[in-house]
Formats: structure tokens, C-alpha cells, sequence
């Protein structure tokens, strides 16, 4: 617009010239930017470690009480919990990076992050559900979820509600509108000293924690995900739906694996933002894609090797990508149910051992995902749209668990 100004002299063009520098400098304060962190945890060392990808260097190491098992950041992206569920704690660590909507358009501001000066201590806590403005932290010998909110957290209160299950379990308490979703323990089969029950179902809590309706079957429940208004629960049976139709108590459907389906189960679930889906493991070489609208639910997808990772594509939303023993990064279209791209990314990591071995896990981060080498010590990125692989970042130690935080908007 600027460069169309007519140059009619020494004075309009010092004029001129005075209303571009405004203008540049206008647009330098309220520019669109893209940032990223990378949050990584070690597979040996008590630390997380901060990667700002951009540099392709380390900026923050934060030690921790012991090994992270989970990292999990919560829906805004402010914060992570850090589980570390053989040391009794989770510690929080809050992003530094926050965005804002306002209608036409975000707001994204940056500073270091930091590791708040909290422990949520309780005996051992494994699943921390995130869900708006609500983390729920289960601690699996208590037997309870402690739900906190995450502005008040971040503005230094960590009080909590606590929301008690049948029994200690390895649960999981998941928030849908008014009601809580809460695992169920079978208390009526013996374990061993020190061991704890199985799960054989889900129910729904009011929020003072009382049970409404009936308990949904779903024998060694595991996995869970939102999309679209319904969770899904992953079961030895099917996956579990359910549904809570204009705030009303939730309700269960079960939809059942069925004779044509092979040997397996889902124990791992990721749920769809802009379709209504879920993306689930099947076994160890398969995955299953989840219409729960459709008289025939489930799509299987097998691969050529074992699963070790996948994540879905929150912006081109109908791709997924999974990586394979084979040191593969395969993208699948969830809407064909076809693997459509595959690079090799490291060498093989055998699924063989413990689920704690050091293996690669993936985070996106707008185009690109990083992928974690622990072998190598590196974190590798890949442009996911012309599907090539960029710098690898030296990171040192056993990088494993990783998460993304970021996106694009104003600065002011």
C-alpha cells in the first residue's frame, strides 16, 4: 500500500518514508510468529530436558526426584506433568510459552520455562488425564484422582478436589461435563500381598464423587481418549463409548471386537479434534481406526513390523504417523485406512524387553515431528510435508518420553 504513495517531492517523501517506518514498525510490534519448545525426558537421568528447535540446541535442564515415566502437557500447553510414579511424585512444569484466541486471530508470548516449586506427592501415580482447564492426577495406591485447575496452579494454588475410586488400582478418573468417569476395581478376586486388583469396568461419578447408573463391563481397562464429545476406553471386550448428551449423566456403549476380528485388544487411544475417531493399538503389529457412528466400527491397518509410537496430525487431521521397529516413520490416512509414506528414520529398535526400554517416541510441532533416538542420544525432525528428514539436536543421555509445546500467532 505504502510503495503506491506518489513521490512528489523532498517533503511528501520525508512524509512518506515517516509512515513506512511507522508501518514496518507497527508490524514489528504485532508480528505473527511461529515458536516451539521440546520438552524431553531421560530414559536413565532425573531430568527434562528443554530444546528450543528453532536454535537446534538445548536451552534448560531441570532435575526431578527420579525417572520420568510420563510427560504430559496439558490441553493449553502451560504446563506438563512430569509423573514419575516409582518416586511418588509428579513435578509441573510450566511452559513459558501461552496462547491466546481473540476471534480472528491468536496471541502467543514466550519466556523460560521454568519447574514450578511444587511435588504432588502420592503413592504412585501413573495416568494424568487433561481435559480444558481440568488435570486429573490418579494416584493408583490411594486409590484417587486429584483434580486440579490449571489457572489456579499456575498463579501458586495447588489445593486440589479429590475424587476417591472403589479401591486402589491401576485407574484413571476422566472429566466429561459434570460427571467424572472413574475405573472400577474387581474386589472380588484374590491377589497376591501387594499386588493391586484388576480393572473391570468404568462408571460415572457425580461431582461429590456418588455413583450414577450402573457399572459399563470393560475387563482390564486401559487406555483413553477424547474426540469430539465422547471417551473411549480401551477393554479387553472392545472399546467402551461414552456420551453425555446435553450435560446429561454420561451413558456406555460397548462396542465389541466381534468374530472377524483377529486376536487382540486396544490398550493405547488417541481421539480425533476435528473428526469424530479414535486411532488405537490392536495387538503388537496393528492398528484400529474407531468410527463409533458407523455399525461397523472398527478399520484394521497392519504393519509390516511391531508399533512403537504413533500420534495423530492435529491440523491436517485425517493423517496419522506411527513408527515401526524397523526405525520406519509411516504415515497413515486414517480416512483410507492405508499407509501412504514411509522413511527410515534410525536403525531398528526391537520391541523385545521391557516397555521402559529405550526406544523412540514422536511429538508434532506444526509441519514437522520430532522424533526421539535414544541409541543416538539425538532428537531427529522430519518435514511432514515433503517427508525428508531436517538437523537432528544433540540432546545427550537416553532421550525417550517428548512433548511439543507452541504454535503461531501475534506477538505484541
Amino acid at each position: 500500500m505504502l510503495r503506491n504513495v506518489p513521490r512528489a517531492g523532498l517533503a511528501i517523501g520525508s512524509v512518506a518514508f515517516a509512515l513506512m517506518f511507522a508501518a514496518h514498525a507497527a508490524l514489528a510490534e504485532n508480528e505473527t510468529k511461529e515458536v516451539w519448545r521440546l520438552f524431553v525426558t531421560d530414559q536413565e537421568k532425573a531430568e527434562i530436558t528443554v530444546v528450543d528447535p528453532a536454535q537446534g540446541s538445548v536451552v534448560d535442564r531441570f532435575s526431578t526426584k527420579g525417572y520420568v515415566t510420563h510427560l504430559v502437557p496439558s490441553d493449553s500447553g502451560e504446563t506438563l506433568f512430569a509423573v514419575q510414579m516409582d518416586h511418588d511424585v509428579v513435578h509441573v512444569v510450566a511452559s513459558g510459552i501461552s496462547l491466546g484466541a481473540h476471534g480472528d486471530h491468536s496471541d502467543i508470548a514466550a519466556k523460560d520455562a521454568q519447574l514450578l516449586p511444587v511435588e504432588l506427592t502420592g503413592a504412585r501415580p501413573v495416568h494424568a488425564v487433561m481435559h480444558g482447564h481440568e488435570i486429573v492426577q490418579f494416584y493408583d495406591r490411594d486409590g484417587e484422582g486429584r483434580v486440579f485447575d490449571e489457572d489456579a496452579f499456575l498463579s501458586g494454588d495447588a489445593t486440589y478436589t479429590a475424587v476417591k475410586g472403589a479401591a486402589p488400582h491401576h485407574g484413571v478418573i476422566v472429566p466429561m461435563g459434570d460427571y467424572f468417569l472413574a475405573s472400577e476395581p474387581n474386589l472380588e478376586i484374590e491377589i497376591k500381598e501387594g499386588e493391586l486388583p484388576p480393572r473391570l469396568g468404568v462408571k460415572a461419578l457425580d461431582k461429590n464423587g456418588q455413583p450414577v447408573g450402573e457399572i459399563a463391563t470393560c475387563t482390564g481397562l486401559h487406555g483413553e481418549a477424547h474426540s469430539a464429545g465422547l471417551v473411549a476406553f480401551g477393554c479387553d471386550e472392545g472399546v467402551v463409548i461414552a456420551r453425555s448428551d446435553g450435560g446429561e449423566k454420561p451413558t456406555f456403549e460397548m462396542l465389541a471386537y466381534g468374530d472377524d476380528m483377529p486376536e487382540g485388544r486396544v490398550g493405547h487411544l488417541a481421539g480425533g479434534k476435528a473428526m469424530q475417531f479414535f486411532l488405537g493399538n490392536y495387538g503388537a503389529d496393528k492398528l484400529v481406526i474407531i468410527d463409533p457412528s458407523s455399525k461397523d466400527p472398527y478399520r484394521l491397518v497392519s504393519l509390516p513390523v511391531r508399533l512403537v509410537d504413533f500420534v495423530l496430525d492435529p491440523v491436517d487431521v485425517k493423517m496419522a504417523y506411527v513408527f515401526t521397529e524397523d526405525g520406519k516413520l509411516n504415515v497413515l490416512n486414517v480416512l483410507s485406512g492405508d499407509i501412504i509414506r514411509s522413511l527410515q528414520i534410525t536403525e531398528p529398535y526391537s520391541k523385545v524387553g521391557h516397555w521402559r526400554d529405550p526406544r523412540p517416541r514422536l511429538a508434532m510441532m506444526g509441519d514437522t515431528i520430532a522424533v526421539t533416538d535414544p541409541r543416538e542420544g539425538l532428537i531427529r525432525r522430519v518435514d511432514i510435508r515433503r517427508f525428508t528428514e531436517l538437523e537432528s539436536i544433540s540432546v545427550g543421555g537416553l532421550p525417550f518420553n517428548i512433548a511439543a509445546v507452541g504454535g503461531s500467532g501475534l506477538q505484541h
